[in-house]
């Protein structure tokens, strides 16, 4: 999954894991001055404790920075899963410029890095982007698909997919990368990706989150109009139908919009409407739109976002769709980069700017806002 604890313009990250001590929190009240203290829920466990060390350790260089490619500070990914199938999640860290890195639970919050072993390092330098766990293959055990992006050649941003062959050689999993033999050796300039079962017929279907590595700008009604018609494989969204453990792409019959103006950061799936199909939501940087992709249960998709949500943020990050208020229906949830004081968001008011809003109604866009957004579902669409 794309990482959440990587803002948009940190340098580097550092993935540290925190252990639940206490099952609620704890209130003290002092008999004297009526202070009531609060005990953490959690507890931050050092590297040296746990085993894990993972850095995604950024080195910039002249064909190689933020001027070069803007989303150099968007950080890697970080998937959680049992590998092993004994009972314990395991950890896996892609890193943009670095090796991956896989750890191994031993239990009590103890890792091994066993990255070397189970051939999981993923290719020399960069552009790692983000990593999914699934069992791609049916067979029981976890797999893991990895992205690549960055202004590199199409070779170099080949995604890979490690397909978990059982335990080996001290008991470890071990991995082999058969991306080219399933139909996923995707070169586009990925995200994110997610499987999951879209036409329900019993296997897991892939949908892989691009984006378009530079930004459009100073295009006037005409050209915003002639982009999104334009299909675009190696920015936009694709759909990969899962054909007995080969992956056909099917985005344009399955009716997902692929253009320039793409820059997906977050992707979701749920069955947000309750009619037992698989909906999609995609969050886009920038003016891109966000779409909210209704599943018509025939293989195809419609996008509703415009009749069922009312407005959307603007430089979209990422999302999430979980059951918020309890009542059995997904709600969703996203993130933009609202500025945290009225003086830098007065700095950054630009995006508010009423002709240009009006302007990108009428091509088509909808009204998106500079801050996060929680939309509540009313079960009635």
């Amino acid at each position: 999954m794309k990482c959440r604890f990587c803002a948009r313009r940190r340098f580097s990250c550092v993935f540290y894991l925190v252990l639940l001590t206490v099952s609620g929190c704890s209130h003290e009240s002092n008999e004297k001055g009526g202070e009531v203290t609060t005990q953490s829920l959690f507890t931050l466990l050092s590297p040296e404790q746990t085993g894990i060390n993972f850095n995604n350790q950024l080195t910039e260089k002249p064909n190689i920075n933020v001027l070069r490619y803007e989303y150099f500070y968007n950080g890697g990914g970080v998937a959680v899963g049992d590998i092993n199938g004994d009972g314990l999640d395991d950890v896996y860290f892609t890193g943009n410029m670095t090796d991956n890195k896989l750890y191994l639970n031993k239990g009590k919050m103890q890792f091994q890095d066993i990255t070397d072993i189970a051939g999981v390092a993923g290719r020399p330098g960069p552009w790692k982007t983000g990593v999914t766990m699934a069992d791609v293959n049916g067979d029981g055990n976890i797999d893991f698909y990895v992205c690549y992006s960055g202004k590199l050649r199409g070779e170099k941003r080949k995604n890979q997919l490690f397909i978990n062959k059982g335990k080996a050689g001290q008991g470890v999993p071990v991995f082999t990368d058969e991306a080219e033999q399933y139909g996923l050796a995707d070169s586009s300039y990925s995200t994110q990706s997610v499987f999951f079962d879209y036409d329900r017929d019993g296997d897991l279907d892939m949908l892989l989150l691009n984006h378009n590595p530079f930004k459009l700008s100073n295009l006037d009604e005409a050209g915003l109009i002639e982009v999104f018609k334009k299909p675009e494989p190696m920015t936009g969204i694709k759909l990969f139908r899962n054909n007995n453990r080969h992956f056909d792409e099917v985005t344009q019959s399955a009716g997902l919009k692929s253009s320039l103006l793409s820059y997906g950061l977050g992707v979701a799936v749920s069955d947000v409407n309750g009619d037992g199909w698989q909906d999609i939501y995609v969050s886009n940087d920038y003016d891109a739109p966000d779409y909210l992709y209704i599943n018509n249960g025939n293989g195809t998709f419609r996008d509703e976002l415009q009749k069922r949500i009312d407005q959307t943020s603007h430089f979209s990050m990422g999302n999430d769709i979980s059951d918020i208020t309890n009542d059995g229906l997904p709600d969703i949830f996203s993130l933009d980069m609202l500025p945290e004081d009225n003086h830098r968001q007065k700095l950054l008011f630009a995006p508010d700017n009423y002709e240009m809003f009006n302007s990108k109604l009428h091509v088509g866009l909808y009204y998106q806002y500079m801050r996060n957004m929680l939309h509540i579902n009313n079960g009635n669409g």
